[in-house]
Parts: C-alpha cells; sequence; structure tokens
C-alpha cells in the first residue's frame, strides 16, 4: 500500500533554495563516494551503530563512530563491496489477522495508536510490507468465507462484510499512521467448503468444475478491498497446499494442479480484469520448495503469470535452507522468493520477562511431533537468534524480504479458534490496557526501519569469526549492515569500505544495524 506525500518534493526545493553551490556540491559528491566508494572525491564515512542486546540494548542509538584510512588495530574485517549488486528488497514487516484486529480492538484507542505507531511509523518500525488472510484461518475468532450459496458459478453473493468490522479497520488504521507506507500480501487458507471434494473447511481438494469459479473469487476480492480503500499488491495462489494435518482451514494441491490453475485460469482471469496485483505460488516449508518450484516456474505457461514463491520457516528452528534457496534463484532468476509467514509457534507468550527470548528455551510443533527421521531439526532454541538468524541467511540466499505472523495477540497467544497459541512479537493484555514489546518487536524493527523497498543487498566479504552479517545500499545511498552475534562474548572487528576502516565492537548476544552515511 503506497501512501505518498508532498512534503518531501517542497523539502528538497527548499533545500536548492537555500544551500549555496558548494555546499550541495558537497552533498552530492558525498551521496556518489557512498554508493560508489571507489570514487576519486574522497570523502569520510561515518558509522552509526543501533543495538539490540541480551544486557537491555532495544533498538538503542550509539555513538556514531567516523572512517579512518587504515586498519590500524589489526583486528578482522569485514569488507563491503557495493559494486557486487544481488537482489532487490521489497520489504519487511508483519501481518494483519482477524485476531490482531480483535486484541487491538479491546485495547484504549490510546494504546492501540500506540501499537500501529510502533509497527508503521517511519520513526519507529516502518513496517513497509505486510500480510492478510483471504476469508478465515486459524488466527480468526470462526470459519467464514465470502462466498456462501452453494453452485454459485458468478458469486453472486460475494461480499468481504465479514472484516468491515475488524479486519478492514486495522488495515485503513494502519494506514492512517502519519508517514505509512506498507503493502499487502493475501493469502486464501481454502476455497468455501462447496467448492471442494469433501465439503469442510479443513483439508480436501478444490473440486475440477470449480477452477475458474475459485480464480473469480480471488478477482472479486481483490475488487472489493480495493473499494474499501485497500490495494492488494501480491496474492499467494494457497497458504499451505501439502496441508495442515487438517487442524484448521485448508486445502491440499499439487505443483501440477497449482501450475493448471495459474496458466487457466487465474493468470488468465487477472489479465482479462486488469488487475496487476503479484501471483505468488507454493506458500509453504522451504524443504519442499524445490519440488514445487521446479514443477510451476519449469511450466512456461504458467510461469508468465507468477511473480515469485512465498515461503515459510516451519520445517526446522534453526535451518534456513540457503542450497536450497539459491538453487532456485539460479534457476529462475526473473522470480523473486519471499519469506511470508514465520512465528514462534507452540508457544503461549512469556510476558515481560526479555531474557527468555535470548534463551535456549522455546520448542515449536516438531518438537513434540514431528517424525523420528525430522526430530533432529526441531530442537530448543533461541527466539531472537531464530529470527535474526533466518533473515539475515535468507537475504544472503537471495529473499527478497521477510513477512512476521500476527503483529499482535494476547497474553494466552490467541485469540485462535483451533487453540494453535503462537507468540507475536507484541503482545498485549486487553483486561489490563498493558502491552509488552518483546525483544522479536526490536528485532523486526532492525530490518524493517533500516532496510528499505528498493534496497540491493551488496557484497560482503565476512572475516570476523562467529558473526553473521549481510548488507545492503538503499536507494539514497546510505548502506545498511546487519550483524548478529550469537556468543556469549563480545567481538571486535574492522568494517572496511572503499580502503576506509571503522572498528566496531559488538557486546555478547546482540544484533547491530551500522548504518553508514
Amino acid at each position: 500500500m503506497r501512501y505518498a506525500h508532498s512534503k518531501s518534493r517542497y523539502l528538497i526545493s527548499g533545500m536548492i533554495r537555500l544551500f549555496s553551490p558548494v555546499l550541495l556540491t558537497a552533498f552530492c559528491v558525498r551521496s556518489a563516494c557512498i554508493i560508489n566508494p571507489g570514487c576519486s572525491a574522497r570523502v569520510d564515512y561515518t558509522a552509526r551503530i543501533v543495538q539490540t542486546s541480551r544486557a537491555g540494548d532495544k533498538a538503542s542509538e550509539k555513538q556514531s563512530v567516523p572512517f579512518r584510512p587504515e586498519n590500524a588495530s589489526g583486528l578482522p574485517v569485514i569488507r563491503l563491496d557495493p559494486e557486487k549488486r544481488y537482489q532487490e528488497i521489497a520489504g519487511f514487516g508483519g501481518s494483519f489477522t482477524e485476531s490482531s484486529a480483535w486484541v487491538l480492538s479491546r485495547l484504549s484507542d490510546t494504546k492501540r495508536q500506540e501499537v500501529l505507531r510502533a509497527y508503521f511509523s517511519p520513526d519507529e518500525a516502518a513496517y513497509s510490507l505486510t500480510r492478510t488472510h483471504i476469508g478465515s484461518c486459524d488466527f480468526s475468532l470462526s470459519n467464514y468465507t465470502y462466498a456462501v450459496t452453494p453452485g454459485d458459478l458468478e458469486l453472486s453473493d460475494f461480499s468481504i462484510d465479514e472484516d468491515r468490522d475488524d479486519l478492514i479497520p486495522l488495515i485503513l488504521d494502519a494506514a492512517a499512521v502519519e508517514g505509512a507506507d506498507f503493502r499487502i500480501v493475501a493469502s486464501a487458507w481454502t476455497a468455501p467448503p462447496w467448492m471442494k471434494d469433501n465439503n469442510g473447511w479443513n483439508g480436501g481438494s478444490l473440486l475440477a468444475e470449480y477452477y475458474d469459479t475459485w480464480a473469480l473469487f480471488f478477482c472479486r476480492y481483490i475488487e472489493e478491498y480495493e473499494r474499501a480503500g485497500i490495494p492488494i499488491w501480491a496474492v499467494t495462489t494457497l497458504n499451505e497446499p501439502l496441508g495442515n494435518s487438517e487442524q484448521w482451514e485448508s486445502m491440499i494441491f499439487t505443483p501440477a494442479q497449482i501450475a493448471r490453475f495459474v496458466k487457466n485460469n487465474l493468470g488468465p482471469r487477472f489479465a482479462e480484469a486488469g488487475i496487476d496485483t503479484r501471483i505468488l505460488i507454493y506458500d509453504q516449508n522451504r524443504d519442499h520448495l524445490e519440488e514445487w518450484a521446479n514443477v510451476i516456474l519449469g511450466d512456461q505457461d504458467a510461469a508468465k503469470y507468477i511473480w515469485g514463491t512465498a515461503v515459510h520457516w516451519y520445517s526446522s528452528t534453526y535451518e534456513w535452507y540457503p542450497e536450497e534457496l539459491s538453487r532456485i534463484h539460479e534457476r529462475f532468476p526473473g522470480k523473486k522468493l519471499l519469506h511470508t509467514e514465520g512465528c514462534i509457534d507452540s508457544e503461549v507468550p512469556v510476558w515481560r520477562d526479555d531474557d527468555w527470548y535470548w534463551r535456549p528455551e522455546a520448542t515449536d510443533w516438531g518438537y513434540y511431533w514431528a517424525t523420528e527421521e525430522d526430530k533432529h531439526l526441531h530442537p530448543e532454541y533461541v527466539p531472537v537468534y531464530r529470527y535474526a538468524r533466518d533473515i539475515i541467511g535468507g537475504l544472503n540466499s537471495y529473499l527478497t524480504g521477510w513477512i512476521d505472523w500476527n503483529i499482535v495477540l494476547d497474553d494466552r497467544g490467541g485469540p485462535n479458534h483451533a487453540e494453535n497459541w503462537c507468540i507475536a512479537p507484541v503482545i498485549a493484555n486487553p483486561a489490563a490496557d498493558e502491552v509488552y514489546y518483546t525483544p522479536l518487536y526490536y528485532v523486526m524493527r532492525h530490518f524493517s526501519r533500516y532496510i528499505r523497498p528498493g534496497a540491493v543487498r551488496i557484497g560482503v566479504e565476512n572475516g570476523a569469526e562467529g558473526l553473521m552479517v549481510t548488507a545492503v545500499r538503499n536507494t539514497g545511498g546510505t548502506i545498511a549492515v546487519e550483524i548478529l552475534n550469537q556468543a556469549d562474548q563480545s567481538k571486535r572487528f574492522s568494517l572496511e569500505l572503499g580502503s576506509r576502516f571503522v572498528e566496531i565492537s559488538i557486546p555478547a548476544c546482540a544484533l547491530q544495524t551500522i548504518i553508514i552515511e
């Protein structure tokens, strides 16, 4: 969702009138040299450090440090190379669910607006990419769909009224935050039961005679949300088409069926209706990514309608599948890879205990229920590390963005009609009108605020053992470097850009964003 503001245009024109030609030249030279450190008009850079740590930092601004002409201390070097360009970034953010809307509606207006500003204000987390559900999901209060009349091929009774009292107002209020600028990915968990072979909400498959009606369902949803003032930037063909053991809303598709649906129904329907919403396939765990992408993107008639592939993280608590992600990028370089869902699942939220989120005590669904051959993928884990590691590793493996699950849940991990309790970065206790910003909120803020849409990942040569690193160049010329230290000891290193060095110390158990200006 793009909300254009004219203030920046007037600000720039005022700068042009006020600045002398000399100052303007210096400004332009500095910007150019950050973009191209090899330029002859050398300027010194400044490293601004933002830090979140187990010791208590919460996206805290630290003292800026200047670059110097040599690595005098002989520290290990992390070398940045802006001339090496990789994928463009679409954004970072979280998801609008009916559960989040319900929780926020029960807070005081002051607290509700505080949370929305914390997520969407440019001075806070500045979320730029979000997700929502088409019809109900597990994080809804009940089962519902927008088309209830069996056999209605033209969807004459289609209505999004179910969303008008909670979900739509939440999205519009988020968009109304001053400076908010985000786009929405929408995903369906299931078709209406009457379109499925089991006539149920959970499990089952789409009947062949309803493929085109299901494509029309997507078109009607996009058009009705547009009329409500909410443009839909992208859709996924189905959330988790491999299923979820029929525990909540779901529908089974095979890769061949999705390819057929996209090339024969959804793609042509969008083209006929003049809908430019992007189409993403798969939308499930990375362990089966290659099978799905190879079949669907390998079908040229389907691929021509597809923007990219959506993935989740639930197949492991530590593995981000870099080889699989990289191979799909190499095979289909014109198609994007986007993480559309991840959360601390199968956990009731831990209230006002920041240190819990830094300890290896969380468990996921697989800790108890995975098959014996997959148990090793689901050990206890540190929630902060799982988020930061997956995002950094994913970016280095060609993810173009990363969307968290619910933006807010209550202190029970819901509401959730399937009793599938989870943790969100922001937890609320509506009865007491209290809100807890967990360390996960600050982790997300590091990426969403400082890596902006249109940024491009750049080359990094990491000589600092034990640190995870990624870096991007934003469209304005600044460089953002994300560094994770999972060790119990602080580490010192030199950051190099264009034969200039800056000495940095990252504390034990910490995430740093270094903004080079």
